[in-house]
Parts: C-alpha cells; sequence; structure tokens
C-alpha cells in the first residue's frame, strides 16, 4: 500500500508489495529511485485524510498557522543543497537553477506566512443593521505539478492554500516526483499536523483525474497543457469546482531597432533554452525589426554558441538535458535543417541531449512558429514597425508571458499595453516574481497565481448581516 503520510523514496519491488514507477535520470538514462505509484483508493484514502486534518486545520490560529508555515520556510532553506541536488538528478535541472528553485520554494512559504494575519473581510455600511464580510477556507485543495518545474509550482500552490486554512493533497508528475516526496516529509519535519500537506504520486490519468471527480476535493490547481487543462476544467465544471489553470505558452520576444541590441542578444538564449526550452514561459518566438535584423542576429549567434550545455551538475551549466527520450523525439520533429540558421553545442552519449537550435521561419504560418515545442528551439521572423509587432505576436492561441526590448517608454508602454499576454517584461525576460501575480490570456490558463492576491483565491467570501433593529 501506498504510504500515504509521507510517500518515501524506495525500491519496494524488493519488499513483494506495491505498484512501482522507476524514477529515470534525463542526465544518465539510469534509474535513480522507484517510487510507490497510487491507485484510486490510495487517492481516495489521502483526500478523506487531508478533510479530517482540515477540521483541525481551519480552527488554527492567524498567529500560529503563520509560525508553522515560517517554520516550514526554514526546514526547506536548511535543506536547500540536497534538493537542489536531487532535482539535478531527477529533471537534469542545472544546479544553479535547482538551487533557486528550492530558494524558491522557501520564499512563497515565508512570503504567504505573512497572508494568516492579514486575511481580513470587510464591514459595508447598509441601513438597519451591521453588515460584514469574512474569508472561509474552501476545504481540500488538490494541486497537480508538473514535470518541468517540480518545486516551485508544487509551493506556488501549497503555499497560499494552506495559509487560508486548506489543506492540501499534491500530485507530482509522473516523471519527476522526488523534490515533492521530500518537501512533503520536511512539512511534517516542521510540525504541520499529519494530513495538512499530503503528497501523492501516481498517474494524471488515476490520481489527477481523482482530484477532479472526489467530491471532498473543493478546488483543483493545475500547470500543464493545454489540451488536458480543458478536460481538467470540463470535469470540474460538473460539480462546479473551482479550478486555477496554468496552461501552455508562445512567448514573443520583441526587440525593436532602438532597443540596446548586445544586451537583449545576451539575454535572449537564457529566455527560452533555459530548462532546455521546457518552460510555457519561453520566449520561443523571437520578433526582431527588420532595420536591426542583420546586426542583431550577428549578436545573438554569438551569445547562442557561447551558451553552455552541459552536465547540469557543474557549477557552469546553463542548460541541461531534456527530461525523456520521447521529449526530444518530439521537440526534433520540429527541426527542419533546410531552417536551422545556426546551433549551439550538446553533449553526446547518454542523457537526452539537443543542442540550443534558432530556426529561421519562413511566415506566421510555419509549424515551428505557432506550436509550443516546449524545447531549446527558437523561430524568428522579421518585423516592420509596432503595429507590425502587436499583431505578430498577438497571433497565437497562447497568451502568458513575454519581452519587449526598446529604449522609448512610449513605445514600452504602448506595446505591452496592446500584446495580449498576462505577464510581460520591458528590457528584461523575466516572467516570475512571487510577490506579483502570474497567469495566462486566451488558452494559456484561467485565473492568477503568487502575488498579494493568491491567498484569497482559496477562500469563499461569507457575507454576514446583523439586524440592530429592536
Amino acid at each position: 500500500m501506498l504510504p500515504i503520510r509521507a510517500p518515501q523514496v524506495q525500491d519496494r519491488r524488493e519488499k513483494g508489495g506495491g505498484n512501482v514507477r522507476d524514477v529515470i535520470s534525463p542526465v544518465t538514462e539510469g534509474v535513480v529511485a522507484s517510487v510507490a505509484v497510487a491507485s484510486v483508493e490510495d487517492t481516495d484514502a489521502a483526500v478523506d485524510r487531508a478533510h479530517r486534518a482540515f477540521q483541525d486545520w481551519r480552527a488554527v490560529s492567524p498567529g500560529d498557522r503563520a509560525r508553522l508555515l515560517r517554520r516550514f520556510a526554514a526546514v526547506v532553506d536548511d535543506h536547500n543543497e540536497e534538493l537542489a541536488q536531487l532535482e539535478v538528478r531527477n529533471s537534469g535541472h542545472t544546479i544553479g537553477n535547482a538551487r533557486w528553485e528550492a530558494g524558491n520554494v522557501r520564499d512563497v512559504l515565508d512570503y504567504y506566512a505573512g497572508a494568516p494575519e492579514r486575511l481580513s473581510g470587510r464591514q459595508i455600511p447598509v441601513a438597519g443593521g451591521l453588515d460584514v464580510t469574512c474569508y472561509e477556507p474552501l476545504g481540500v485543495v488538490g494541486v497537480i505539478v508538473p514535470w518541468n518545474f517540480p518545486m516551485p509550482i508544487a509551493g506556488w500552490g501549497f503555499a497560499p492554500a494552506l495559509a487560508a486554512g486548506n489543506t492540501v493533497v499534491l500530485k507530482p508528475a509522473e516523471l519527476t516526483p522526488l523534490t515533492a516526496i521530500r518537501l512533503g516529509e520536511l512539512a511534517l519535519e516542521a510540525g504541520l499536523p499529519e494530513g495538512v500537506l499530503t503528497v501523492v504520486p501516481g498517474k494524471g490519468s488515476v490520481v489527477g483525474e481523482r482530484f477532479v471527480t472526489h467530491p471532498l476535493v473543493r478546488k483543483v490547481c493545475f500547470t500543464g497543457s493545454t489540451e488536458v487543462g480543458k478536460r481538467i476544467m470540463a470535469g470540474c465544471a460538473d460539480q462546479v469546482k473551482r479550478v486555477t489553470l496554468e496552461l501552455g505558452g508562445k512567448s514573443a520576444n520583441i526587440v525593436f531597432a532602438d532597443a540596446d541590441l548586445a544586451r537583449a542578444a545576451a539575454a535572449a538564449p537564457g529566455a527560452v533554452f533555459d530548462n532546455a526550452g521546457q518552460d510555457c514561459c519561453a520566449r520561443s518566438r523571437l520578433l526582431v525589426q527588420a532595420s536591426a535584423y542583420d546586426e542583431f542576429m550577428g549578436l545573438l549567434e554569438q551569445s547562442v554558441k557561447a551558451f553552455r550545455c552541459e552536465d547540469p551538475a557543474l557549477e557552469s551549466a546553463q542548460m541541461g538535458p531534456l527530461i525523456s527520450a520521447g521529449r526530444r523525439a518530439s521537440v526534433a520533429s520540429y527541426v527542419d535543417d533546410d531552417a536551422v540558421l545556426f546551433r549551439g553545442t550538446a553533449p553526446e552519449g547518454a542523457g537526452y541531449w539537443m543542442p540550443p537550435t534558432v530556426l529561421g521561419a519562413r511566415s506566421t504560418q510555419d509549424r515551428h512558429w505557432r506550436e509550443e515545442i516546449f524545447g531549446p528551439v527558437l523561430s524568428v521572423l522579421r518585423f516592420d514597425d509596432e503595429a507590425d509587432a502587436i499583431r505578430m505576436a498577438n497571433d497565437t492561441e497562447y497568451g502568458l508571458s513575454g519581452s519587449i526590448w526598446t529604449r522609448d517608454l512610449g513605445r514600452g508602454i504602448r506595446v505591452a499595453r496592446g500584446v495580449e499576454a498576462g505577464n510581460l517584461s520591458v528590457n528584461s525576460n523575466s516572467s516570475v516574481r512571487y510577490w506579483t501575480p502570474f497567469g495566462g490570456v486566451k488558452q494559456s490558463g484561467l485565473g492568477r497565481e503568487l502575488g498579494p492576491d493568491a491567498v484569497a483565491a482559496f477562500c469563499e467570501v461569507k457575507n454576514i448581516y446583523f439586524s440592530t433593529e429592536a
């Protein structure tokens, strides 16, 4: 039976019990660990336990809840290097990125530890009485985490949910469960009561689907593909269940001729090749103003060829391997050698390696320009003016993120207001700050994570009227 309390990384086959899945390193292609896989019955047991824990957790005083979350943050901080090294082995993330990701979990917990004591309603003027609102937690929240950023996205789900007084059942991705399992153990070590945060590894078609159909799961937070997000949203509609969805992206990186071209070219590789391009926010469509195209592309080629794709355990690594052989094959299917402008380098031998690759698009209808590749592939097109750039940037079903490079403040404001995306950066490739809202428009998602209002998304607003009539 799955150890629901805090699933352990172990080879259960030697003990002759339970269903297990081997976790494969994308760096070596070898088995890192074997993890128990949950059934529907295991998932139901986890949800039932979380529901029972909710009755007590919601009653914990705001100050005590805040202290427990801060203690959880401190324990995560104490284990930063352990978590980072585990992520390198499991996910192939560079060690620098993995340390940042573990640190992000700590920071998000710290940030939302301030919420319980500040989550307050309002007094609304009415005739004949007193009217007040208050925030109440939803209950059990199901958080479904993708394989591309296992640690931070887990934290984005469970930290505000716990701060609001909910309990959380978290399903990590099948390919990358190890750091989520460890975070579940660290929550117990920090003193969170059993059942408040439960990690349930397993298949999306089993565990994730049960989150959708289980009547005691009051909200589902999902990060993943648009296709799966649509199915989750449709399933949740049957119970009028709340959802937050962070889905696909095909973000634009717009470079105007008046930009600091050297700075933009130096930043562009990291904007798309970071995490081997396995990032919904990846700026995988590069729009360069025609009058600066040749100069910029010369600078970009230098940056791409200097981008270090190597063993992710090395401190110098900027990019590791893709997550699986299947992902590498999918990404490779988009690369037509005739469209390749230039490539970086990648190791040979074991590992799911692919070099950073830049493709020239013929039009906005090219497959590699339109579809989310989710790999280290950048597509490039010229544009003429502001209107052209906005039109091309918006010619997509997605709208998650993007960047605009210009020295003209007015232009930066106009284009940022014109581009249809939930998160934009001017003269920067940064998409995520835990203290600001994050989410997409169109088919890139529904709702917002992070920022000061995220806790309220895990609450119901209750209105209470007191009559003062004699």
